[in-house]
């Protein structure tokens, strides 16, 4: 008996494991669907399950003019290993390719079917014959570990099916949470609060398209906090401001401006966001005058920058520091993937010190204005003094248009009222691009030693595959290190060194720790 017992509780163990091995969130009626895709996954030898597939809009720039492309989305947790089959439905598949790259994802294509396992968490793009706005954006998440319960009075819970919300402002203490097959359509605003999260692998909704049936839209769960409406001088999707303590996790934001704006906070942590936009201004996340920002695993396709951050703008004050992104995917249909500086306090100059980026893809640049490229752009204005910031491990595709790196001190008469302060201190580590479509790379100060830029580290570049230093073989006597990776090094900057990883010397590394 004893034995059976046993028995009979490893069987519900295992059975529980099983059916929390993959978990799939049908979509809502109604909801905006694209049938360019169908998606099917299973877990090893058991059933295929359907994935709905989402319609989400990407920019595509045409004559200086946004054009919003239809393209999909997809969704659905796992742990394990679990088998995907995309069918492309507009016909056949010549070339299937899925990114980043760098995942070297082997796959099977028969017929206009591409299929694939995956071992782990990955949000990827799948592309077929060469189209990269009319493919299928996959976001492969990870299992739930812990889900808020309805019925507490601390939680604002939105179930399965669509919600007009208008903008939530969001209690001390409380937590919002978009249940997996939910969509909410509205804003969450968390202002002079503190202990809050939003969660959830639901999606946060302000397309421009309009919902296909909005009479399906329901007010949130009976006995929730009531969705509130104020007048708001913007309309980000998520906002955080003069807070503290925020945790945002595992949503979908489809937003008409930025998808997150970080506001004069603290210690707020954005974890498994995905993002897609395609109008003017979309940035991806924005931080501004806040510290103790975490930013991981992230998903930006965004049709402006998709990381930023700057110093005061706005009701924003104070100096930014203590931000990392790392383990992100960054896609910058307009714009920077990743800009820094810009915006700043000219009465009470900012510093912007100790921001960390590693292990980050980086898809795509795409920017005809030379004033606003850089895959990784460091832009000091209004007396912004920026220092010590860390970019490592990073693979760059190749983008459309736009330079790898641009670090100036400038003055951007549209934004700035003075030119910026300093940049000093930068390190790259393990930067690596591959591909042909990149423009020349710019560092350069603004007038003199006190408007200048100080002590660039580049450790293990590799463009095309081949390592840019300082050493390098073959380079002409007469030629600088620079000249190599197309950057050009201009005038008031001091300290610029290209370095072999034998030769990075702890005293380089330590000075941005």
């Amino acid at each position: 008996m004893k034995n059976n017992a046993v028995l009979i509780i490893c069987l519900l163990v295992s059975c529980f494991i099983d059916g929390q091995s993959l978990v799939t969130y049908p979509a809502p009626g109604g909801y905006p669907a694209n049938k360019d895709f169908t998606v099917r996954v299973r877990s090893p030898g058991q059933k295929w399950q359907d994935i709905s597939v989402y319609l989400v809009k990407v920019d595509l720039v045409k004559d200086a003019r946004h054009s919003p492309q239809n393209s999909s989305m997809a969704y659905f947790d796992f742990s394990g290993t679990v088998e995907v089959a995309v069918t492309y439905n507009k016909g056949p598949v010549r070339l299937a390719r899925i990114r980043p790259l760098s995942y070297d994802l082997p796959s099977v294509v028969k017929g206009n079917t591409i299929s694939f396992l995956l071992s782990q968490p990955r949000k990827l793009s799948v592309e077929v014959n060469g189209d990269i706005f009319h493919n299928l954006q996959l976001l492969a998440n990870p299992i739930e570990t812990a889900r808020p319960n309805p019925a507490d009075s601390n939680v604002i819970y939105y179930g399965p099916g669509i919600h007009q919300v208008g903008t939530v402002k969001i209690a001390a203490g409380k937590t919002v949470y978009i249940a997996g097959g939910a969509i909410v359509q509205g804003q969450l605003l968390a202002s002079h609060v503190e202990n809050v999260h939003i969660l959830g692998r639901g999606i946060l909704y302000q397309s421009p398209v309009r919902l296909a049936n909005p009479a399906n839209a329901a007010a949130g769960r009976p006995g929730a906090a009531p969705s509130q409406r104020e007048r708001r001088f913007r309309n980000d999707a998520l906002t955080v401001e003069f807070s503290k303590n925020v945790e945002i996790n595992g949503l979908i934001v489809v937003p008409n401006s930025y998808s997150v704006l970080v506001g004069q906070s603290e210690q707020v942590i954005i974890r498994n966001l995905s993002s897609f936009s395609a109008g003017g201004n979309n940035d991806g996340i924005d931080v501004f005058c806040s510290s103790g920002v975490a930013i991981e695993n992230v998903f930006m396709r965004n049709s402006d920058d998709c990381i930023a951050i700057y110093g005061h703008r706005w009701a924003y004050y104070g100096n930014t520091k203590n931000v990392t992104v790392r383990n992100s995917i960054l896609w910058a249909d307009v714009a920077h993937p990743i800009l820094i500086g810009t915006h700043g306090d000219p009465n009470r100059p900012d510093t912007l010190d100790s921001l960390r980026f590693s292990n980050i893809e980086i898809l795509d640049h795409n920017e005809a204005q030379v004033n606003y490229q850089g895959c990784m752009s460091i832009n000091a204005g209004d007396d912004n003094m920026i220092r010590n910031v860390r970019f490592e491990n990073f693979h760059i595709e190749d983008i459309r248009e736009g330079q790898l790196v641009n670090l100036r001190v400038m003055y951007n008469k549209k934004y700035n009222t003075t030119p910026g302060r300093a940049i000093e201190d930068i390190y790259f580590k393990n930067i690596s691009y591959n591909g042909t479509h990149a423009n020349l790379s710019v560092i350069a100060g603004y007038d003199d030693a006190t408007r200048g830029i100080k002590h660039v580290v580049f450790e293990n570049l590799r463009i095309n595959g081949n390592l840019i230093s300082d050493t390098m073989p073959g380079k002409p006597a007469w030629f600088q290190t620079s000249d190599m990776a197309r950057f050009y090094v201009g005038e008031h900057v001091e300290g610029v060194s290209f370095l072999p990883p034998a030769e990075a010397t702890a005293t380089a590394v330590e000075s941005n720790q």
